[in-house]
């Protein structure tokens, strides 16, 4: 039986108390994960704190693709799309369990904003900044061809289309991984710390005043320099290092994307279309049993922290499904969730944020404070790398050059291709193909570790959710070896649950709460109070705003965690012992298909 998790928080916890640290990164988001985890591959001691999860904020929220930024051309940003290809090379290298060649076909319609020549001009330009070393070239199709391929699609109008590549991630997971990586590598991380006050701030030493979260008790936190990775919640963190805040320096641009049964719309791959109402790019992307629609892009004074999908947000991206996939006749019911993050963008004066740049800054201020704003998923890790080089700057040291191009992220340490891992997973899990990509696709290298603990007992090998591949034994691994500590962390993060049942992971909270309580060292009352506060996580990323909604209510147990451990034996996870056999997380992503 492994130590209840909160003797192990606990330590991080004292470690973050009693260590002078050489920097403190402040944003648990794609960014910090990634600047956490470069600093503490060349030796630094490092700290890492989010007020909520890694990855609750935009980094959970976004389109889940790599890319090399096709839409970027059209306005001018050709160094940013060299960037993107390259960084999405080295991705697909270091963690090719999480992040996926993915072929999308655009169609072309008559009188289309983008005409044929255009889009083709486009994705020859997009080949050749990728140095022609994308998973594949573009090609052009014949009307007949795109109708073959995707049956269900519009085909008035309809006068061909193009083949071209990206790539398809689990954009939580990929942070969850940076974090993991950085703990690994010696930096003391840990979720659902606030930090509220800088206490003192001079260009060679810093503190800090914060609370952990989950039990109210302080947490004072030393370190050489802050660097505030905060994305949308920057401003905040400048203000308690008592910078004079005259503008802004993120400019909010909501994105909200929808999620809808796959079967209704009938995609078979990834799609590039323009809006019919008003041309803008957007995409139908093939996540397991759902499609994804998205995204919008709007300028916004919104919080981060209450941002949600609208009722119009809906409402325009059921328009421009139902308009390419008429069959489909998608109506609000249909949805199975909505939800929305912030892109922290650059301040700019373009004409809108479709035209605001992708490009990131890092600006140093009086005080020694670090603050890295903009930049995109895709771009993360060079993003890292110039921050933690500005750090080492700041320390009187000559910077060392980053590592995380060439060290593979956890799970990705593949004795062979991603196929040859899939082909013994399926083996090992009686030729369950679904259940082995969801397994290996969430862990990687360590799907084994997890599939053994599923089956070590009647209860981990239930499932979370009915009609989908999740077992709670998995709940059990994110609490004792992915930093889980809520239902949240569990149901929205580490698995994709909360967007694909259209309760958001209500129910199945009620189920594993059972699980993990043993682990989480909770009280039935504490269990009580965790499955009303997940209800109130959930509402507050899906609801619909000024839509009219149900309010859902959490499920009472009469005894949510009294005779758990009576149910169920824990293995030690720790002991590196190994069982070949089946798991489960977000195989969200169908594969490309192959072409020679």
């Amino acid at each position: 039986m492994p130590l209840p998790n909160p003797s192990r928080r606990a330590a991080r916890l004292s470690a973050l108390r009693s260590t002078y640290f050489d920097l403190l990164v402040v944003g648990g988001g794609i960014t910090g994960c990634g600047i956490a985890r470069d600093a503490a591959l060349r030796g630094h001691s490092v700290a890492l704190i989010d007020k909520d999860d890694f990855a609750s904020g935009t980094s959970s929220r976004s389109s889940r693709l790599i890319h090399g930024g096709l839409r970027y051309l059209e306005h001018g940003y050709l160094h940013l799309v060299f960037e993107s290809s390259s960084e999405r090379r080295t991705l697909l290298r270091i963690a090719p369990h999480l992040v996926r060649p993915l072929e999308f076909l655009w169609p072309i319609y008559e009188g289309a904003r983008l005409p044929r020549w255009k889009v083709s001009a486009g994705l020859a330009l997009y080949d050749a900044l990728s140095l022609f070393r994308n998973v594949g070239m573009h090609r052009q199709m014949g009307r007949e061809k795109v109708a073959r391929r995707e049956r269900t699609l519009l085909r008035e109008g309809l006068t061909g289309g193009m083949r071209y590549f990206d790539a398809a991630t689990d954009d939580a997971r990929l942070t969850l991984a940076n974090a993991i990586s950085a703990s690994e590598a010696g930096a003391t991380v840990v979720n659902h710390v606030r930090l509220d006050l800088i206490t003192a701030m001079d260009s060679s030493a810093a503190s800090g005043r914060g609370v952990d979260v989950l039990t109210g008790e302080p947490v004072e936190i030393r370190a050489r320099v802050i660097v505030n990775a905060a994305g949308p919640w920057s401003d905040s963190v400048r203000r308690m290092a008592g910078e004079a805040i005259a503008k802004s320096a993120v400019q909010g641009s909501k994105g909200a994307h929808i999620a809808v049964p796959r079967g209704r719309i009938g995609n078979r791959r990834a799609l590039t279309l323009l809006h019919p109402e008003d041309g803008r790019v957007f995409f139908v992307l093939p996540a397991g049993t759902a499609a994804i629609i998205g995204t919008t892009d709007t300028f916004t004074d919104v919080p981060a922290d209450v941002v949600r999908a609208t009722d119009d947000d809906v409402r325009y991206l059921l328009v421009a499904a139902n308009h390419y996939f008429p069959a489909a006749a998608l109506e609000k019911a249909d949805v199975l969730s909505a939800w929305a993050g912030i892109r922290p963008l650059l301040p700019s004066a373009g004409d809108g944020p479709g035209s605001a740049s992708r490009e990131h800054a890092i600006v140093r201020s009086d005080n020694g404070t670090i603050t890295i704003t903009g930049g995109k998923l895709t771009t993360y890790r060079r993003m890292a790398a110039e921050v933690v080089d500005q750090v080492q700057r700041q320390l009187g040291l000559r910077p060392l050059p980053s590592t995380t191009g060439a060290q593979p992220l956890p799970g990705g340490e593949l004795n062979g291709t991603l196929d040859d891992e899939l082909a013994i997973a399926r083996i090992a899990l009686d030729d369950d193909a679904t259940r082995a990509e969801q397994l290996v696709h969430a862990y990687g290298s360590r799907w084994r570790e997890v599939d053994a603990l599923c089956r070590s007992s009647k209860a981990l090998s239930a499932r979370v959710a009915a009609g989908l591949g999740y077992q709670m034994g998995e709940m059990a691994w994110c609490v004792e070896r992915e930093m889980a500590e809520t239902l949240g962390d569990l149901l929205i993060r580490r698995t994709h649950v909360a967007f694909e049942t259209a309760d958001h992971g209500v129910v199945a909270a009620a189920k594993i709460v059972k699980v993990v309580a043993p682990l989480l060292g909770w009280s039935e009352e504490e269990c009580v109070r965790q499955l009303a506060a997940y209800v109130g996580e959930v509402d507050r990323i899906f609801t619909i705003e000024g839509a009219k909604v149900k309010r859902r209510r959490a499920p009472r147990k009469k005894s949510a965690s009294a005779s758990v451990e009576a149910d169920f034996d824990v293995p030690d996870t720790e002991s590196g012992d190994e069982a070949e056999g089946p798991s489960s997380p977000e195989g969200d992503f169908m594969p490309p298909e192959r072409h020679h």
